[in-house]
């Protein structure tokens, strides 16, 4: 567990978001949502380039949220590791994508381990646990889209069903309201908003098993809906990562959203199942039958 002063220097040093508007998160919104399309659309380079952004920026906030809102050296391990991670998914086979991962990981917790920067003692386990965080959604996220057949539908799918069950959880939990999902980790969550994103997941799976050439409507339906599990999951945990430093947003780099993690963390859940998923049956999720 951190230290007093450690809570202290976190909440000091990495800056919470005051209650923006919902026009600033709006504007946001619509600025990033065209470029990850596009990106996605046009593949490599420009998807591995916007994956590249996003795993580094998220070392870089994982590091600072367990470091007191600094950046010790290793962090920038975690960082280039996760670099490391993309380069080597563009290239090179999964096998040894997966151990530039594992030993970029070992390479940061040792780093954290060598290394004693008052006043707060770097964890070398939390600082391992980040590099593996940041590079392994990024390593599975670029397997998936680099499927010739079903590369693109599955990561516009995706990309759908997190921001309709996060859409969905949002105005159904606001609207409804009652018992407390997770009052602990995260106080606003309740169990309505944790069915209207289930519900949501549902639908979305639904339409795009009637526009997907093979996949079966109520299969993807019912696979999408369970990954709405998953995806709130991810967006816990990474909410009780920063109620466990002590921080409100794990950076400010994107106006009224906060930092990258907070933005995607339900993705990165829902990513490295769907990837699990699909190397485990040797096929693409989309035409489960």
């Amino acid at each position: 567990m951190p230290s007093a002063n450690s809570v202290a220097a976190t909440a000091a040093t990495v800056p919470a978001l005051s209650d923006t508007g919902f026009g600033v998160r709006l504007v946001s919104a619509l600025v990033l949502i065209p470029v990850a399309l596009a990106a996605v659309a046009y593949g490599w380079p420009f998807f591995d380039l916007l994956v590249l952004v996003a795993g580094v920026l998220m070392a870089w906030e994982w590091s600072r949220l367990c470091s007191g809102g600094r950046l010790p050296a290793a962090g920038l391990a975690a960082i280039a590791t996760t670099a490391a991670a993309v380069v080597a998914a563009s290239f090179l086979a999964t096998h040894h994508v997966l151990l530039v991962v594992t030993a970029g990981a070992i390479l940061t917790a040792a780093v954290a381990g060598l290394t004693r920067q008052a006043p707060v003692r770097i964890s070398p386990v939390w600082l391992g646990m980040g590099a593996l965080y940041a590079a392994l959604p990024c390593v599975a996220i670029l397997w998936l889209r680099a499927d010739p057949a079903h590369g693109l539908p599955t990561i516009l799918w995706l990309f759908a069903l997190v921001w309709a069950i996060d859409t969905g959880a949002y105005l159904v939990g606001r609207r409804v309201g009652g018992p407390k999902l997770a009052p602990v980790i995260s106080p606003k969550k309740t169990w309505s908003g944790l069915g209207g994103g289930v519900l949501a997941g549902f639908a979305v799976g639904g339409v795009a098993g009637l526009l997907i050439d093979g996949a079966a409507p109520l299969i993807l339906a019912a696979i999408s809906g369970a990954l709405a599990l998953v995806e709130q999951a991810g967006d816990l945990g990474e909410s009780a990562l920063k109620r466990h430093f002590g921080a409100k947003d794990s950076s400010n780099i994107i106006p009224g959203h906060g930092g990258v993690l907070d933005r995607i963390d339900g993705l990165v859940a829902v990513v490295v199942a769907v990837a699990l998923l699909s190397a485990a049956t040797g096929g693409s999720v989309l035409t489960w039958r």
